[in-house]
């Protein structure tokens, strides 16, 4: 078995956990929106969130660039 090189494979993680820290954070603003009735609070972390999203596609385009890059060594 081929060992990958460490730099995609910590990338990888890294982004998984953007993923994960996003979806907590999207669980606590629908909490708070629903139990406070504080919808401004729940938008304002969506648009955060945006952000995320945003950059999250990037993360994982250059993550599969590394990787593709390293197979052809």
């Amino acid at each position: 078995m081929k060992e990958l090189p460490v730099q995609p494979v910590l990338l990888e993680k890294l982004y998984e956990n953007q993923l994960a820290i996003a979806a907590a954070v999207e669980e606590l603003a629908l909490w708070v929106e629903v139990r406070w009735d504080a919808e401004d609070i729940a938008e304002n972390v969506r648009s955060a969130l945006e952000t995320l999203d945003r950059n999250a596609d990037f993360i994982n385009r250059g993550i599969n660039e590394l990787r593709k890059d390293r197979s052809d060594l």
